[in-house]
């Protein structure tokens, strides 16, 4: 796949298959000027950036995957995917193999920064900067709310930890984490969630 040069202003959609699964991604800027990968959180996809594109697109080739099974990356069932921050490390560092990058910064945010972090420690040498927004490099910083995901990653296989976490992965649940406590719901756009 060839990258087709577009104005700064202008955000194109693609996807390419890497690690065994179509990533969606977006991209923005001259395509001869410095790279930078933003990682998004959860739960989220490459639209939460629908803002900083375009400010980040008038100086760097800004690229914003769809970490797998979020947005408009679909794992295949087949596939069987495992879903660890080593493995979203995995497939997005094919991903970044199968565009051709050589030297990125990495925007992080959130659930992509556990991601991010792994890209650094792999390729050191490709890595021009980091930029972290809300990412937590440690366990330690990880608060009592996250005791439910906690006991999950201790025992995965109990259904009640399954359980206790299932209505968080629901359509409703994450609209209620962008929803609760807005004033103005209506101003959230549907895409975000």
């Amino acid at each position: 796949m060839t990258a087709t040069p577009h104005p700064a202003h202008e955000v194109s959609v693609q996807t390419i298959e890497a690690d065994g699964i179509q990533i969606f991604y977006r991209e923005a800027g001259p395509v001869d000027a410095p790279v930078m990968l933003l990682l998004h959180g959860f739960p989220s996809s490459s639209p939460m950036f629908r803002n900083l594109i375009p400010l980040l697109a008038q100086r760097y080739r800004v690229i914003a995957p769809d970490l797998p099974a979020f947005g408009f990356t679909v794992v295949p069932e087949a596939r069987r995917y495992t879903y660890t921050f080593d493995n979203l490390a995995k497939t997005i560092m094919a991903f970044i193999e199968a565009i051709r990058l050589t030297r990125y910064a990495l925007y992080l945010f959130d659930y992509g920064a556990p991601v991010g972090l792994r890209l650094a420690l792999t390729k050191p040498e490709r890595v021009t900067a980091i930029v972290s927004q809300n990412g937590n490099a440690y366990l330690e910083g990880l608060g009592t709310a996250w005791n439910p995901i906690r006991r999950y990653w201790n025992a995965p296989n109990n259904s009640a930890n399954r359980e206790a976490l299932r209505e968080a992965l629901t359509l409703e649940g994450t609209r209620w984490q962008y929803m609760h406590g807005v004033t103005e719901p209506e101003a959230i756009e549907p895409e975000a969630y």
